[in-house]
């Protein structure tokens, strides 16, 4: 297994190979393991071309007769499977590994044959004479020399077939690492944009109440090192229990409300079977200073951010609203979102890609704006966050 990042940042294992990493792919690490499972293989072959003599009588004789075939080939391939991988070719140049195996096949096949003849010796089913080279080679007629060589190809075919199938995997595990590492630096990048544009908007707030009430600002920077705090402590994750994002901005708020008072009501509805559900960090954030920003600032008499949370289905639905000036008509997420909202939508639809969530803005019948997220429901954390943050 080979481990890599998610988009999420969170790590994974990617399976290099479905064929090795399953249990008769670790089986054949060891070569032990290797030459009793190709023992068994070419037994099995022999005793299957035997099997129609089961019944005619002369059993015995036909089974050993096959195995001093099939075990001379099987004694052989590791030979073929040596030839094969000290050809100065690649795996593209087939017409020239087939050219190789051309000239090597008769002389590969003259071996096999002289092994089963060794091996028709140690069964009984031949004279230990018949070992002598003029016996040998000339009792290899056409007909064995084409059976001979007929199971050679059919061995190198096999090997050429597994050199194919492994390259191709090869090939998709590295175009995997590639999508993986580019989907995880382009969250980071993203992510990486909304740090310093959150801190500005923040100091922003924090310089304009420092001559005018200090003991106000102090207590802005105090909220403020708490969220920094925070943001660096989330900053190796693109994802965190909703729980987590909520006590995040609920430090952000209480700097905004320092600054607007009574003109800001907040009101926070997450339902508690969603509390530890996962969330990009830090993107609900950004969807409430924008309502602030753009909706509340903007009213002398202020207004009322709603942050809902709540399961439907297997979904987890988030709303921001508020009942500030609204949306100007024409407005078009694609064409006029600000940098908040663009690295917002951006990260969630990095996080989950096809289709699998929704980031809409619109005007709400009431009056306002409402920005509505759905993701996948899935749960993640402890209490030990809850506690970690509170």
């Amino acid at each position: 297994m080979v481990k890599v990042r998610t988009p999420a940042n969170e790590w994974t294992a990617i399976e290099e190979d479905p064929v090795r990493t399953s249990w008769l792919g670790k089986l054949f690490a060891h070569w032990w393991a290797r030459t009793l499972i190709a023992a068994i293989g070419w037994t099995g072959i022999a005793v299957t071309f035997a099997l129609p003599n089961l019944m005619l009588g002369g059993f015995d004789r036909e089974l050993k007769t096959y195995l001093a075939q099939f075990w001379a080939w099987g004694l052989v391939t590791p030979l073929i499977v040596a030839f094969d991988r000290r050809l100065p070719f690649s795996g593209r140049q087939l017409g020239m590994r087939v050219g190789a195996h051309l000239a090597a096949s008769p002389i590969i096949t003259l071996i096999g044959f002289y092994l089963m003849v060794v091996l028709r010796v140690v069964l009984g089913l031949a004279p230990p004479s018949s070992l002598q080279p003029g016996q040998v080679f000339g009792r290899m007629m056409i007909g064995w020399q084409l059976w001979f060589w007929l199971i050679y190809w059919i061995v190198a075919g096999a090997i050429q077939a597994y050199r194919y199938y492994e390259r191709y995997m090869n090939t998709e595990l590295r175009l995997e690492r590639l999508e993986h590492s580019f989907s995880e630096a382009r969250l980071n990048a993203l992510r990486m944009q909304l740090d310093p544009h959150f801190l500005f908007n923040a100091l922003n707030t924090i310089s304009s109440h420092v001559e005018r009430d200090p003991k106000l600002t102090r207590r802005m920077i105090e909220h403020l090192g708490d969220l920094l705090r925070m943001s660096l402590e989330s900053k190796d994750r693109q994802e965190v229990p909703l729980t987590e994002e909520i006590a995040f901005l609920e430090h952000y708020l209480e700097i905004q409300k320092i600054r607007f008072g009574d003109q800001l009501r907040i009101v926070m509805d997450v339902a508690p079977e969603v509390k530890y559900a996962a969330v990009p960090s830090m993107f609900i954030q950004p969807l409430v200073e924008n309502a602030i920003r753009h909706g509340i600032s903007r009213r002398a008499a202020g207004g009322t951010i709603v942050v809902r949370a709540k399961p439907l289905g297997e979904r987890l639905e988030i709303r921001v609203q508020d009942d500030g000036v609204g949306l100007p008509l024409g407005w078009r997420l694609e064409q006029q979102e600000g940098l908040g909202l663009s690295i917002t939508r951006q990260r969630i639809e990095g996080l989950h890609p096809n289709g699998t969530s929704r980031f809409a803005v619109k005007n709400r019948m009431e009056g306002g704006t409402e920005v509505e997220v759905s993701l996948p429901l899935r749960l993640v954390g402890d209490e030990k966050s809850e506690r970690a943050y509170a």
